[in-house]
């Protein structure tokens, strides 16, 4: 089977020696040749700190990975159990009976014991339906394997997103706190002034009110913090220590290409959609077998068998008998069955195939918005930068002015509150365009481990974030 190079090693090593590759690894601050020689620790994490640590113990912890892994587990069993039926099968047979017997020539009753060892081997030489569903059953199993491979990156990718919400959260519960200081500050200045009778009271009371609202709003981040908290901690299965956070003046990579580039990218690599591709072809396939049911079934048969007893249990003397033959099953009529199943294959095809149809339609939607958003993120991020720039220095300035008495206290409050959202804005453009840019590769099937290494990169401990 052949597929592409999403999570390929990864998900050989994890279903199989359980070994972490260096998409989980290289997350961290080790050298490459450490990441690739760590193994995985099934121990029990209750807290992590990196995005390596919520890979691992998402991976291990998530129900959904679990169960894909054991659906490409049974269809892997169901192509074995196909190609088992079309090998030669082997069987053996023995009966020992007691029997009691009279006829005309001995009337009175006759008892013996009767004997009969046979062994047989049968080999399929056609039957077309044995082989529809051997293909049926490869098929699936590619079906499951993509899908499988989708839910990894799912897992990923959600993990990330829920990851950099957290991160998010804290950076604005960080920038509040600082404008939550700033404002009191003002307030303070102001109150002295109006002890002075050196401004008015209305000025107090603004005051007070900027200060209130940025309490409330500090409230609602803190609630937002441990909603957040709790969703990363509901993907993972660990709790969320002191994270890493993106580093100062990160260069986040940006989407190159076009928008047609990566729906075609998606049309091509998309798991789901190959998944349904597989699932189309075996509906078709699975025709072909309901058709089968008219055509003849041929199989080899070689046996040999020892035997006292004829037919109906008859003394014999004992013979040894072998013989080979060829039996033919010719259907003739079946009540209607066999054509009704082949309309029924129909229609489960034709279902098959408007999924894919509607899946490719949303899939393209899913693609073009991601990438609109990642481009209007990344334009964002430069906007929103400047605008950080620019209003730390206006907030500057406001407050020089309102010390020489040039602006009032609502200037000053004003441009506090702009600075502090600019700050909140340019953590947003940051996170989102991460976020986007993930999730276009994950929908178009480029996501790969050099992907999450670059990733895991853009961190570091003790950030500042801002």
């Amino acid at each position: 089977m052949q597929f592409p190079t999403l999570f390929l090693d990864l998900t050989d090593t994890i279903r199989k020696n359980f070994i972490i590759f260096p998409l989980l690894l290289c997350l961290g601050t080790t050298t490459a040749a450490e990441r690739v020689a760590l193994k995985f620790d099934s121990s029990v994490v209750e807290y992590g700190s990196t995005l390596e640590e919520f890979f691992t113990a998402a991976i291990d912890y998530s129900p959904k990975l679990k169960i894909a892994e054991s659906r490409l587990n049974v269809s892997s069993d169901r192509m074995r159990i196909a190609k088992g039926r079309l090998l030669p099968q082997l069987s053996a047979n023995a009966n020992v009976s007691d029997n009691t017997f009279t006829n005309i020539s001995n009337p009175r009753p006759t008892g013996f014991t009767g004997e009969r060892y046979s062994v047989q081997l049968s080999q399929v030489l056609f039957d077309w339906g044995a082989f529809s569903s051997r293909k049926q059953a490869t098929l699936n199993a590619n079906q499951s394997e993509a899908e499988y491979y989708y839910e990894l990156a799912l897992l990923l990718t959600d993990v990330a997103d829920k990851y950099l919400n957290v991160l998010e959260a804290q950076d604005a519960l960080s920038s509040i706190a600082s404008e939550l200081e700033a404002v009191k500050n003002q307030l303070d200045q102001i109150q002295s002034l109006y002890d002075l009778q050196l401004t008015q009271v209305t000025d107090l009371y603004q005051a007070q009110a900027s200060l209130a609202s940025v309490e409330a709003e500090q409230l609602r981040l803190e609630s937002e913090l441990r909603l957040a908290e709790v969703q990363l901690r509901s993907v993972s299965g660990i709790g969320v220590n002191e994270l890493y956070g993106l580093k100062r003046d990160v260069d986040v990579p940006n989407v190159g290409r076009n928008v047609q580039y990566w729906v075609g990218e998606a049309r091509k690599n998309n798991q789901q959609i190959r998944a349904l591709q597989f699932e189309l072809e075996s509906a078709k396939e699975r025709i072909s077998e309901r058709k089968g049911a008219y055509m003849p079934r041929v199989a080899l048969i070689a046996q040999q068998q020892d035997s006292n007893v004829g037919f109906e249990n008859i003394p014999q003397q004992r013979t040894d008998n072998t013989f080979f033959g060829v039996n033919i099953s010719i259907p003739i009529y079946a009540g209607g069955s066999n054509k009704a199943a082949i309309s029924e294959a129909r229609n489960q095809s034709n279902i098959v195939e408007n999924q894919l149809r509607q899946l490719e339609l949303e899939t393209s939607e899913l693609v073009s918005s991601s990438y609109l958003l990642a481009q209007a993120s990344q334009e964002l991020t430069a906007a929103a930068q400047s605008l950080v720039d620019s209003t730390s220095v206006s907030a500057e300035a406001m407050q020089q002015g309102f010390e020489l008495g040039t602006v009032t206290n609502v200037d000053v409050l004003n441009s506090l509150r702009d600075q502090y959202q600019a700050e909140r804005e340019f953590q947003r453009a940051r996170y989102e365009q991460i976020k986007y840019t993930l999730i276009l590769k994950r929908e178009t099937g480029t996501l790969t481990s050099e992907d999450m290494i670059e990733l895991g990169e853009l961190f570091e401990e003790n950030s500042s974030h801002l």
